[in-house]
Formats: C-alpha cells, structure tokens, sequence
C-alpha cells in the first residue's frame, strides 16, 4: 500500500526515444504511443529504470556517507531478479502522459501546444496525487480554433500559424490560458535560471488547440531522423541499412504519478513513507535523468520536478 503521492513533471531537453519495440508504420523505431489517445507517453517501468540506473550518479556527494548505497536501491526498486532474498521497492512509477508538445510556429519560432483533452486529464492527476490544481474551466474548442494568452504570436491577419496551418484565435480565453500557463511554468520546471527562458516562454506562449488537432501534431510533429548501418569491413553504408528512428522533440512535458510506500526489505531498519518520498524527492527533483535509448548520441535528457501531493 502507497501512502504518499506525487506528481512527476518531466521536461524533455533533448530528443527523447523511449521505445515502443514494434514498428507498426513506415517508422524502424517509433516511440511509445497511448492506445487510446495516440499520444505519446513514457511507461512506468521504463522511468522507474532510468531512476534505478542513474541513482547513483544522482545521489551524488551524499553517497560518499551512505552505509551501502545498493542495499539503499534495493530498498527503494527492489533487488535485481536473481536476488535470493526478493521483495517488493517502496516506489512506484506510474505511466507519464502528455502535457503539452512544441510546434513550430510563424511567430516566436515555437509554441506550447496542449488541448482541453491533456489538460483535464492532467488536472485529474493532480487531484487524484492529492496536488489539485484550481485551473478556470478549460475551453471547448472547435477544429480549426485556438485559445491563447500572447496575440504576439499572430500574423497580419489575425490567425494563429502552426507548421502549415491556421488558427483562430477565441479571444475570450486570455485569462484561463494565461492561468494555466503560470502554473505549469512554476511547477513543471526548475526554478533555476538555467531555465527562466523557457518558465517565461512557457508562461508567454502556452496554445490551447481542440482535441483533433493537438491530436494530428501528437501524430505527426515528432523527430523523426535517418540512420545509417555502417559495414564495419568496407566503412560504407551497410546494404539495407537505412532506418528511420522517432524522438519526443525537446521542450516536451510529460506527468506521471509517484507513489511511495515504507520499506520492505525486512531488515531491522525501516523507512517509512515520508522517509521513502523524502529520499527519491531529495535526488530527483530539479535533476536531469537520462531515459530511454541512443543515450550515446545525446538521447533521453530529461528534467525532472516533483510536486508531492497531501494524500
């Protein structure tokens, strides 16, 4: 049983590649897909291995003093599959949804698109991690129409460009935009300021599209890079050896549920849930992890912010 809750905002920096494992389109390697949605998500038990993996780079200084860091993650994930001695960990990561997602636009190079849809769904999460969010009701648009803050980001003639469409804007929207926009921006990204650009974009030029159309950018504005196979004898390209791999673009955000429970490793010392979500709160949040594959080519960096919840 999970007694503490929190929300786990991920911010992409670089392209990110977590892999779904199958290709199913014109796509070698696409990313991790929602069923239902088609967004793209992160699953839980891939972010609880990046933290696992990366866990003790995180601790950092603090593992100097630690008594023995792996009996430390073994409490936290659980021990390895070839443990003699298994248990359950004291955290859980749940599957991460889409936020929002930069598109190119005509003005201000990009914005923060996001849709009625990912919003309510991320507001349900808040609550249900017992963080709840007192956002205004958030707009039903039409296909074709947009809510947003900052009329900067509009042409000469009054209509939202976004890679090759067009949008019009509901002008009666600002304040709701606006308010959801200065919450992500405070809560979803570090507040160093490294990232004060980007907390100040965000809050600037945060997009509310309708459901199908964030729904076709989702779809289809992700990376999208060739490779090559290199035959190791002749230094050339590798017959057959073209593929097309997809990455979340940078500037992605994402939310999953983080959920902490005591310790069950059976020793005499134990840590309560407080103890456990104090522990992952104080390595993870503000930290970049690494998450997902080509992590050689500079792949997977991720930001991470913890809101913990009151439950």
């Amino acid at each position: 049983m999970f007694e503490k809750h929190a929300a786990l905002f991920l911010y992409a920096t670089s392209p990110v590649h977590m892999g779904a494992g199958q290709a199913t389109g014109v796509i070698d390697n696409p990313i991790q897909r929602e069923r239902h949605t088609n967004h793209p998500s992160f699953a839980g038990s891939g972010i609880k291995g990046a933290v696992r993996h990366g866990f003790e780079s995180l601790v950092g200084d603090d593992k100097a003093h630690a008594e023995n860091l792996k009996a430390l993650i073994n409490s936290l994930f659980g021990p390895d599959a070839n443990s003699d001695k298994l248990h359950a960990g004291a955290v859980s990561f749940g599957d991460a949804q889409t936020v929002c997602l930069p598109i190119r636009s005509l003005k201000r190079g990009y914005v923060y698109a996001t849709c009625p849809q990912a919003l309510a769904r991320t507001q349900r999460l808040m609550h249900m991690v017992g963080a709840p969010v007192d956002w205004p009701a958030i707009p039903g648009l039409a296909e074709g129409q947009c809510a947003l803050a900052n009329r900067e980001l509009l042409s000469e003639n009054n209509k939202l460009h976004l890679e090759a469409f067009e949008y019009q804007p509901d002008d009666g929207q600002q304040t709701t935009v606006s308010a959801i926009a200065e919450y992500l921006a405070d809560n979803a990204l570090p507040g160093d300021e490294a990232s004060a650009f980007f907390r100040d974009k965000l809050k600037a030029d945060l997009v509310i599209l309708s459901d199908t159309d964030f729904a076709y950018f989702a779809e289809h504005a992700m990376l999208v890079e060739p490779h090559v196979r290199i035959d190791s004898d002749t230094g050339t390209a590798a017959d057959g050896g073209l593929f097309y791999t997809e990455n979340l673009p940078p500037e992605s955000l994402l939310v999953a549920p983080l959920m902490a429970g005591q310790t069950r490793s059976g020793d005499d010392h134990k840590d309560d849930a407080d103890g456990v979500m104090a522990k992952i709160t104080n390595v993870l949040d503000g930290k970049t992890v690494q998450m997902g594959g080509d992590a050689t080519i500079g792949r997977g960096l991720v930001m991470v912010r913890v809101m913990e919840g009151s439950k």
